[in-house]
């Protein structure tokens, strides 16, 4: 069995792993969730128990949705500092992106890093043609990340959400598998020169 210091990772870059959706971090996960800033950032407006997160972690395992966690590899060694996940509609190959970043790997590149990950993961392993997004218009860090890692502005869902009590917009931003130019670590590992016959 892999041990917390050495846990199993799919994807990686020089400072970023993805790895499996993890039972054992359920607890972690949880903390994570009831940041206030990610509160504020979600839109939601209460915590959760950790009783009712356990409980919920079994579905999640179970669902058609792709969950990662994410990693931070710029220690000696690989760090749990987030989860991405992708919430695909197969019938039309597209998927919502929703993204989680521990407190203390926030404002270091990580989150644009999984960004770049995970949709290298949906254009060439799950095969998406679009992956889109939505975020509070005053989330203005997230907003800048999410443009780094190759997403466009779509437009504003009107007074949709609230932001530290006041209403606010929500942006929608997506990106086309046809527009993605980040170097493919998918792409690069199967795709090698053929050595000498």
């Amino acid at each position: 069995m892999t041990s917390p210091a050495d846990p199993i990772i799919w994807l990686r870059n020089e400072t970023c792993g993805l790895g499996p959706y993890r039972a054992d971090l359920v607890q972690t996960y949880w903390r994570w969730e009831q940041d206030p800033a990610l509160l504020v950032g979600y839109g939601r407006q209460a915590p959760e128990s950790l009783e009712a997160r356990t409980e919920g972690m079994g579905h999640q395992l179970r669902g058609e949705n792709i969950r990662f966690t994410i990693y931070d590899l710029t220690g000696n060694e690989p760090v749990p500092a987030g989860v991405s996940t992708l919430l695909p509609d197969h019938s039309v190959r597209t998927a919502e992106f929703v993204i989680m970043l521990a407190p203390e790997a926030r404002g270091h590149g990580l989150g644009t890093a999984a960004t770049r990950l995970t949709l290298d993961y949906a254009f060439h392993v799950t095969n998406l043609r679009m992956v889109w997004l939505k975020v509070l218009a005053p989330n203005t860090g997230a907003i800048r990340a999410y443009e780094k890692a190759g997403f466009q502005h779509v437009g504003p869902i009107r007074q949709a959400g609230y932001w530290l009590g006041q209403v606010c917009d929500e942006i929608v931003m997506d990106t086309l598998a046809t527009e993605f130019t980040s170097p493919s670590v998918i792409t690069t590992a199967i795709v090698k020169p053929a050595g000498p016959a």
